[in-house]
Formats: structure tokens, C-alpha cells, sequence
């Protein structure tokens, strides 16, 4: 598992995030707080307070493509 910090303060940002996260099939989580959400529902990501930084846990050891495309999301 690794895990990253990112920042989707704006909305625009939120649609481009799940887009990304849907086109790999291993398990990937958002977390705010004690707060949970698949980062691969839009509605998920919206439930979470986005005015602070979130955090990303990827289940998978061969995520290195999918780590280089949030890098413009990471706080």
C-alpha cells in the first residue's frame, strides 16, 4: 500500500481526479479524517470535508504511472 497527500479544493479538480482513478482496477481510497470514501465515486469524494488536505491509499505495489498523474494534485 502507499499512500499520498493531495488537495481537490477545486471542483473542476474533483472530476478530473475520479476520471483518473477509475481507469486502474486495483483498490484506491480517500480519506478525510476519520471520514472514507472510494476514490473512484464521485459521490464519495464530494461527501468529504475538501477544504483540507486528503489522503490517498493505493492497494496496489505497480501504481507508479497512477502516482505520476496526481503529482499536480499533491499537496
Amino acid at each position: 500500500m502507499k499512500s499520498i497527500q493531495i488537495s481537490l479544493e477545486i471542483f473542476s479538480n474533483i472530476r478530473k481526479f475520479t476520471a483518473i482513478t477509475q481507469d486502474y482496477p486495483f483498490e484506491i481510497l480517500l480519506k478525510s479524517g476519520k471520514y472514507v470514501a472510494d476514490a473512484k465515486s464521485l459521490l464519495g469524494v464530494y461527501a468529504l470535508d475538501l477544504s483540507k488536505p486528503l489522503t490517498v491509499e493505493i492497494f496496489s505495489n505497480d501504481c507508479d504511472e497512477l502516482l505520476e498523474k496526481l503529482k499536480e494534485f499533491q499537496v
